[in-house]
């Protein structure tokens, strides 16, 4: 029985082995980067559900800082990080109607 993945080779080129080197590196940097977006996002999600105004308000300024990083970054596409900052946005706005 083979176990679930293939044992990737090793490269015979030196420019292939430095590519994998740098890969791992790229790798972990986009996968903290991807974990830092989704956690801005979650944190304002939590804030709009206690109905918090002033906590959603302030990590929503937060959070557009990192969705914007990262979508420079094209960690994530740009369309994307725009539609998770419009749909945040109208979930506060709407938090501070539902308040008034």
């Amino acid at each position: 029985m083979a176990s679930g993945k293939p044992k990737k080779k090793n490269p015979r080129l030196a420019s292939g082995r430095k590519r994998a080197r740098q890969d791992v590196k790229l790798n972990a940097a986009n996968t903290s980067l991807r974990s830092k977006y989704r956690t801005a996002v979650k944190n304002v999600e939590k804030a709009v559900l206690t109905g918090d105004k002033a906590k959603a308000t302030e990590l929503f300024a937060k959070m557009q800082a990192v969705v914007d990083s990262v979508a420079d970054k094209q960690i994530f596409h740009k369309n994307k990080a725009a539609r998770d900052k419009s749909r945040l946005s109208a979930k506060v706005k709407a938090l501070g109607a539902a308040a008034a």
